[in-house]
């Protein structure tokens, strides 16, 4: 067997070994780590029961779209605004509430994709539109892995060089388990440097159960937290194309983008009613797949039984928690760099004409308003929302698409 062929067996998850699997999942694992704790951190929500829910969101996100999809649902950012507003107003519990609703607005636009058919919506995400779309993905991410590095550059240069000789040197398993060896290199420099904090590790337990609060309703918070859903939905077909131009599968149409809603939206209502985040698919394990080529979703699946241990055993999420920022840092550079390069590969192989002005100005509206920080503030009667970022991007991107001639 050739080495490519070689390659190619290993990137199949069902050549490779029950322990070779276990560690794929764990790097996934390591990768959604930093920003699933980081919301529950920044709003105040139980980080245990965020762990716990997106292993099980994770988990029923892939029994509802066949198990076809190679997804991680981790915390999502989109609502950290609205939490805290409400939580001011009133409490989290609320806020819960009107997570739950968010995650139901979900199911609504699932209906009306499954009963008006999908080849209604493809129709308006050409290459011209999917293709920036997926490389603001990744570029949006691109501050958050500067500012995480910049903590401790040389930390971040020493994950970045490791994570790029084993992706560019190693041979057969190591080739993709780059972003462990990474974390783990990165780390033990870390430690011999004096730069890790065991403490929080010291007073951990061992096991411990989540503190579960069950959401409340109220309808002026539920008008605060639930139509950022309509911005969302928009990012999350966003990121299902962006995992598709990954794996280069169509997930739109088979198991449906009906199903990944439904997925997403269930995960998110569940996660919500006890106590947890909205849920979201993670670009940050689209980056691992885009460099280790393994696509298979059982890695996916492992990692969730990972995220729920973690939610069950404190020190163990502590101790993950001990990774210095900078490491992480300076692999994300690289993974969300090769999101926003799998959306320039887009355009090159779909044979985008940029010769063409309407070409032209998509994609540069698209790319700006992406990356620039544009906020539309929407009122709708007593309703008070914000489109922004990708969202707004590519709702104006899908117009200028119709508006403008051929």
């Amino acid at each position: 067997m050739s080495a490519e062929n070689k390659m190619d067996a290993l990137r199949d998850a069902s050549t490779i070994s029950n322990g070779k699997k276990i560690v794929l999942g764990v790097q996934h694992t390591f990768t959604m780590f930093g920003a699933t704790v980081l919301v529950p951190l920044i709003t105040g929500l139980d980080v245990s029961v965020s762990l716990l829910m997106a292993g099980v969101g994770t988990l029923l996100f892939h029994f509802i779209t066949k198990k076809k999809v190679p997804v991680f649902l981790g915390s999502s950012f989109a609502f950290i605004t609205p939490i805290l507003t409400v939580a001011s107003m009133k409490d989290l519990a609320h806020a819960q509430g009107g997570l739950v609703v968010a995650g139901l607005i979900y199911l609504i636009l699932a209906g009306l994709i499954y009963l008006f058919g999908i080849e209604r919506v493809i129709k308006y995400f050409p290459p011209v539109v999917t293709g920036p779309i997926i490389i603001v993905i990744g570029l949006k991410l691109a501050p958050v892995a500067v500012s995480m590095a910049s903590t401790n550059w040389g930390l971040a240069i020493v994950a970045f060089l490791i994570v790029t000789v084993v992706s560019v040197f190693a041979k057969g398993f190591f080739k993709i388990i780059p972003v462990i060896i990474g974390l783990i290199g990165g780390y033990l420099v870390a430690v011999i440097t004096g730069n890790v904090d065991f403490t929080s590790v010291q007073q951990a337990a061992w096991i411990g159960l989540p503190h579960f609060t069950i959401a409340k309703f109220d309808f002026s918070s539920v008008m605060i937290v639930a139509p950022i859903a309509l911005a969302t939905m928009v990012e999350h077909i966003g990121d299902v194309l962006a995992i598709g131009a990954t794996v280069e599968k169509d997930f739109m149409k088979d198991p449906g983008l009906h199903r990944t809603l439904i997925g997403d939206g269930v995960a998110t209502a569940l996660s919500a009613m006890v106590g947890g985040p909205a849920n979201t698919t993670y670009s940050e394990n689209t980056g691992v797949l885009a460099l280790t080529r393994v696509f298979d979703p059982v890695i996916m699946r492992i990692a969730a039984v990972f995220a729920i241990i973690l939610g069950l055993v404190p020190k163990l999420s502590a101790f993950i928690g001990t990774i210095p920022q900078s490491v992480v840092g300076g692999i994300s550079i690289i993974l969300f760099g090769m999101i926003a390069a799998i959306g320039a590969r887009t355009l090159v192989e779909r044979q985008v004409n940029f010769t063409v002005s309407r070409n032209l100005i998509i994609a540069a509206v698209i790319l700006v308003l992406g990356l620039g920080g544009a906020v539309m503030p929407i009122t709708i009667g007593t309703i008070s929302f914000s489109l922004e970022g990708m969202a707004l991007a590519a709702i104006i991107g899908i117009i200028l698409n119709k508006v403008l001639p051929e």
